[in-house]
Order: structure tokens, then sequence, then C-alpha cells
């Protein structure tokens, strides 16, 4: 784990209950922190069946490790996007991963760091093909606050929603509306059992309120981080138990008259990371969003170099 802040410390914290590892491992340049991370952690050991979690301000403590997650970085504040992060997180990953993999060279990478699209491009660049082993948490969180929100809405359990949110983790992502259905019915045609609809008409609103779920929690709490270990935590699930789960993590894609990007579409994820991307069937409308936020994604790829 790689930044024991807020985040890291959540990814770890969900991790460790749900016995994701043999070994947690939490590093960063804050010896004090991440030492008192570590303690808090181990002392919670006993209630979660045992296990083992280590770490330091040395970066010797990733040596051998299978999987790196990293959520070190430059936090969002209030009235900032995601994006705005981006040439301060690209300048880390460049200068801090590369001593890592010095120490774990056959490792897997999930970014969590912001803009994850952004970032995770730039590591993919880096270390070089197969690109599939560095992969971003993407629209994982996105999706179950979707999930969340129309779950509400019907009255229906949210593991019933199947609806997908792709496409940036930021302000350009969209959901596959078409696609969207409830026990294999289509959203549009849901009646909850009090008489619950979702229209056409709360489409927008819903999106919306996807896409600023985070500002709302940063402007209440300064910082979003129970639901990112969670969702994070699954998707190392996911690759540690070899699932082989269809998650909509930030995966390379080659998007016409874009060029290569990294962003969320669903994706086949295993021990060895992206196993393959699975594109959605798309309206036209859904089409032109997704390229927009391609675009979007490479602007910012293009200017941090």
């Amino acid at each position: 784990m790689v930044g024991a802040g807020s985040v890291g410390s959540a990814v770890a914290y969900a991790a460790m209950i749900a016995r994701l590892a043999g070994e947690i491992v939490l590093y960063d340049i804050d010896a004090a922190r991440v030492d008192a991370e570590v303690l808090d952690l181990r002392h919670g050991l006993q209630f979660v069946g045992g296990g083992r979690v280590s770490g330091g301000a040395d970066v010797g403590v990733a040596a051998d490790a299978d999987l790196i997650v990293v959520t070190a970085g430059a936090k969002q504040t209030p009235g900032q996007t995601r994006l705005d992060l981006a040439a301060a997180n690209a300048g880390l990953v460049r200068r801090a991963l590369p001593p890592l993999f010095e120490r774990a060279p056959d490792a897997l990478v999930l970014l969590v760091t912001n803009p994850v699209d952004v970032v995770t491009y730039v590591l993919q660049e880096m270390l070089g093909p197969p690109f599939g082993r560095v992969l971003g948490s993407g629209t994982v969180l996105d999706t179950s606050r979707l999930r969340h929100l129309l779950a509400e809405r019907l009255g229906v359990a949210v593991d019933s929603v199947h609806a997908s949110v792709v496409g940036e983790h930021g302000d350009s992502e969209i959901v596959l509306w078409t696609s969207a259905t409830v026990g294999g019915t289509p959203i549009l045609d849901i009646t909850g059992p009090e008489g619950q609809r979702v229209t056409a008409a709360d489409l927008d609103g819903l999106l919306d309120e996807v896409r600023h779920a985070a500002y709302r929690i940063i402007e209440g709490k300064g910082a979003t981080n129970l639901a990112i270990g969670l969702a994070t935590a699954r998707i190392v699930r996911a690759i540690a138990r070899d699932e082989r789960a269809v998650l909509p993590v930030s995966a390379r894609v080659d998007v016409s008259m874009v060029g290569e990007v990294c962003l969320s579409v669903p994706s086949v994820v295993g021990r060895e990371g992206v196993l393959a991307r699975l594109p959605p069937p798309l309206s036209d409308e859904e089409r032109r969003g997704l390229d927009d936020s391609a675009r979007a994604i490479r602007r910012v790829i293009d200017a941090v170099g």
C-alpha cells in the first residue's frame, strides 16, 4: 500500500477485514504516520482471524510484493476537479514508483491516485506492455454510487441493480442507461414495491448526483475515503482470488479519432490484471459521450507529457 493517508489506511482496513492478503504492507514517507497506522491495524488482527501487517518509510518494505496499490498523492480540495491534480500526481508517479518496481519487479499495480485515468496511462507508458498489469480503480466507486441511488429510488436491493458508469472517473463520465436493468428489466420499465419509478426526465439528475458526490463529501469532511477503500478492496479481491470479475476499472483503450487513453469500460479482472475488455453496446448519444470523455482525458495526458 503506497500511501498511509485516509484512503490508503481505508483500503488496508477493508482488505484486512476481508483477509485478502497473507501480508499487508504500508509504505509512506511520513514515518510517524505509517508506523501509527500499522500499529492500529495490528491491534485489530485478533478480530479478523490473524494475518500480518507491516510497513515503514523505507522503500525496501515493498520487496517481493505481488500487488502494489497506489493511493499517495496530492488530494482534491473543495472546488478542485480531479483533473486539476494531474501535473502534481503524474510527477509523483514518475518520481516515486520506479524504486518500488526495483524491489517488486513482478508486481501488478492498482492505481487509486487521482486523476486515476491519467496517472494509470502515465505509469503504463513508463513500464511498457503488457498494459493489463497496470490498472486504475476507475469508475468502480462511481458505479456503486449510481446503483445506490437507483436502489433507493426504486425501493429494491442494491445488488439487484445492474447499471454502469464508464469513461473518465470524473466530470465527463457517463452512464450506460440503455443497458441499465433491475433483475433483467430495463430501468425505465421498473415499478418499485410502492409504485416508485425512474423516468427519462430523472436520468440527467442522477448522473449529475453521481458526478458531484465526491465534491459533497469533500466539502463536509475534507476527503472521501471509506467507500473508495471498499471499492478498491473489491478490485483487490478480484485479483487476489483470480475471480475474473467484470468491473469498470480504468484500462487502456484505443478510441477512434482520439488515440490511446485509459478510461473505464467493463473489464475482466483476475490474477494477471485486466485480462479482457468488454466494450458495451452503446446508443449514439452514449458513444458521443464516451468519445468526449476520452478526449477530455487525452488533453490532460498531452498536457502532462
